[in-house]
């Protein structure tokens, strides 16, 4: 599948691993709570790692660790919760993380300008038809009143 990094289609390069799945050779996500149980083993994996943060996780627990995270996906089970846009805030503002943040699943194409505000570079939503609208909406507004991470 397709996704937005950095205002320009490209190819998902990423693979996400479930918590009970063996670890493939190649750059990888795993979920908050797989990171936190296995993180020595996931250390010694050939190729990136990626971290998969949920709604209700806490991204001060991985504050340490984010020189070693290449990627981490910001997992939206729908539209109406907003603590996401706080969490690639801090990971940007207070943790000083400067690899990918990447929005996954139900986002509104319309919420993707503000998510770029406070610091996500990269979009998958949950419907590829959503791809063209994603990368309209990035330029939406050409003038800002607010401060943003960007």
């Amino acid at each position: 599948m397709q996704i937005i990094k950095d205002n320009q289609l490209c190819d998902n390069a990423w693979q996400f691993i479930a918590d009970d799945a063996d670890l493939p050779a190649g750059d990888i996500s795993v979920s908050f709570n797989k990171w936190q149980q296995a993180e020595a083993q996931l250390l010694n994996h050939e190729g990136k790692l990626g971290v998969r943060i949920g709604s209700a996780d806490a991204v001060a627990s991985i504050a340490s660790d984010l020189d070693k995270i290449a990627l981490v996906e910001l997992d939206f089970p729908d539209f109406a919760d907003g603590r996401l846009f706080s969490s690639a805030w801090l990971l940007r503002s207070r943790y000083g993380y400067q690899g990918e943040i990447r929005a996954i699943g139900h986002f509104m194409p319309d919420q993707v300008f503000y998510l770029s505000r406070v610091g996500v570079n990269a979009f998958a939503p949950a419907k590829a038809d959503y791809l063209p609208m994603i990368l309209a909406n990035l330029a939406d507004f050409t003038v800002q009143y607010q401060a943003s991470v960007n």
